[in-house]
């Protein structure tokens, strides 16, 4: 098949990462794939397609080849792929890796972008239900997968420190559903009451090269800071960690939480919707309903009873196991083919 991906940006994050994944798997099963991107998008992660930068900041529907698909991945990309698919330039096809209108502005812009096209996937049973009860839409499910670079070194048994380990993005940003003051609150309460852990913030190092608040809380908290350059960095902090800590109320698909499991940490987590598809309260995780204000709580029966840590860091790491990009990639195709030739 040949597939256009307009693509704003492919700076770190978790959704830029899949699309990554995405398109160098589809390139690997031998298709013709183009990304398109405007003049000051940025590349942080290798890509196998063929990338077209125009000269322009804003793209626009004459900027795309002719393909057989094209694939939309954000709210701003939907008019100008829906505009190019009815200049029969390809079949428009969107991949929705967040739900716009509840985390982003101008919910009114992005809102009304979900009637452009039928042909919808989504990244979990959760967003699946959310827009089809918004808008009568029905996605295809597309999961999440994890890098091999993520595994368990089995080095936390060298440690008698239990650590506590959260990422923190810079506050200045649309950093609403990630609930950080909540966090730094439960955190704070857990260490007031054991002193004896530690606890590690994990940040991107352009994040923290750039953000103020984020400054200031390293030169003030009693805390471990770290800035991994790349996945094996990340994957050693994870391993570090005894107890990893999710308190986003909203995400599609909570990646960090999937990585800190694969590397063999006990998740605790808010409830976020996404994450509902390998987080299984109990199990492989511990959930903390916001309404409930129960994150350090959960946090707390962990430290209290070690063998529910190990129970839960092991279910947890077997749940992993199969959030592959390979998985994910296949999951894709054959998405498409579903679209393009069966429907």
């Amino acid at each position: 098949m040949k597939l256009t991906f307009p693509i704003l940006t492919l700076c770190k994050g978790g959704a830029q990462r899949m699309l990554a994944e995405l398109v160098n798997g589809l390139v690997r099963k031998g298709h013709d794939v183009t990304i398109v991107m405007p003049s000051e998008g940025v590349i942080e992660y290798p890509v196998q397609a063929r990338v077209i930068q125009t000269t322009r900041t804003v793209l626009r529907a004459d900027d795309l080849p002719s393909s057989d698909a094209i694939v939309s991945n954000y709210y701003l990309t939907v008019p100008l792929s829906q505009a190019a698919s009815e200049q029969g330039k390809g079949r428009h096809i969107r991949l929705s890796m967040c739900y716009e209108p509840v985390v982003l502005p101008n919910n009114h812009q992005s809102f009304p972008t979900y009637f452009a096209t039928q042909s919808l996937i989504v990244i979990s049973s959760w967003q699946q239900k959310l827009i089809e009860l918004l808008h009568g839409i029905r996605g295809t499910v597309v999961p999440v997968g994890l890098d091999p670079v993520f595994r368990n070194l089995h080095i936390r048994e060298q440690s008698r420190t239990i650590r506590i380990s959260a990422i923190v993005r810079e506050p200045e940003g649309f950093a609403f559903h990630r609930d950080q003051h909540y966090l730094m609150e439960e955190l704070y309460a857990v260490k007031r009451d054991y002193p004896h852990v530690e606890i590690a913030l994990i940040t991107p190092p352009g994040e923290m090269y750039r953000s103020p608040a984020l400054q200031r809380m390293r030169a003030t908290l009693p805390y471990l800071f770290y800035t991994p350059g790349d996945d094996v960095e990340l994957c050693y902090h994870y391993n570090q960690s005894h107890i990893f800590v999710t308190s986003s109320i909203y995400e599609a698909a909570n990646m960090p939480g999937l990585e800190a499991m694969r590397c063999g940490a006990a998740l605790v987590s808010a409830y976020s919707g996404g994450n509902t598809d390998y987080g299984r309260h109990g199990h492989t995780c511990l959930v903390a309903y916001r309404h409930e204000g129960s994150l350090g709580q959960q946090i707390r029966l962990l430290l209290n009873r070690p063998e529910l840590m190990q129970s839960i860091a092991a279910a947890g790491e077997q749940e992993s196991q199969k959030w592959t990009w390979a998985r994910s990639v296949n999951a894709f195709d054959q998405a498409l083919r579903e679209y393009l030739f069966n429907r």
